[in-house]
């Protein structure tokens, strides 16, 4: 069986590519990737993050851009649209373009679970060796949970953790704060219930592999998975029914 060679474009080939599409594409080491659609939740986050973000910087020597603004990191030959992004100063453009930018002082991305693990690996490495970022933000999508990194010199950044509603988190290079809480704004009720859902089912599970006689109280086809300490769809509905009630 013969494969077929995968072509591989120039940047030139990808930009006149990109500029008649009506999708949006990433560029990676001659590669054109197709950027598929975002989920509600990522879409109320990205617009509450950057929102925060425009309204604090206003009138500061400081632009924020949301996800179709295009990014070049020239080093590692990657185009890129970042969830959201702060400028600093003069926008610094890629020669002989107008529509992509090369100087991001900060950069957030909503992780979407497809690429969750390339954002955290391979694309911060390859955001790190632009001169001009400073700080990375990851948002879940699917639970509150932020990381942060901050640059304090040379090949050094500092690591900090959000996963509680009533956090802060403060920006190290740029005068800004936000709650969790105005992060995860409107999104925040679901959030809640399906963690305290899992986090019911996940303690079904575990019981009943202590205790297997606990079993018998489960109604007729109710299932639980002690190996991975998780309950079935249907255990789940049970233990919310459960925990209802009046005793």
């Amino acid at each position: 069986m013969q494969i077929q060679q995968q072509k591989n474009y120039t940047p030139t080939e990808y930009l006149n590519f990109e500029i008649n599409s009506q999708q949006r594409h990433e560029y990676i080491n001659g590669e054109i990737i197709s950027i598929t659609g975002s989920t509600p939740n990522h879409n109320q986050i990205s617009l509450n993050f950057s929102a925060a973000l425009n309204f604090s910087l206003k009138s500061q020597s400081y632009r924020v851009f949301v996800a179709y603004q295009r990014l070049l990191i020239p080093n590692k030959s990657i185009y890129t649209y970042p969830d959201v992004m702060v400028t600093s100063g003069d926008l610094q453009l890629q020669t002989g373009r107008k529509d992509t930018i090369i100087n991001p002082l900060i950069i957030a991305e909503v992780l979407p679970i497809y690429t969750r693990n390339y954002d955290k690996d391979e694309k911060f490495a390859a955001y790190r060796t632009i001169p001009t970022f400073q700080e990375y933000l990851l948002i879940d999508q699917y639970a509150m949970q932020v990381e942060k990194y901050y640059k304090t010199a040379h090949k050094q950044w500092i690591f900090s953790e959000y996963n509680e509603v009533s956090e802060t988190i403060s920006l190290n290079s740029i005068s800004f704060q936000i709650t969790m809480a105005d992060i995860y704004i409107d999104i925040l009720p679901t959030l809640l219930y399906e963690t305290a859902r899992d986090s019911l089912a996940s303690l079904l599970g575990a019981f009943c592999f202590i205790a297997p006689a606990f079993r018998d109280l489960l109604p007729d086809g109710l299932t639980v998975a002690p190996q991975t300490d998780t309950a079935s769809p249907a255990a789940k509905m049970f233990i919310l029914a459960f925990m209802s009630r009046s005793w």
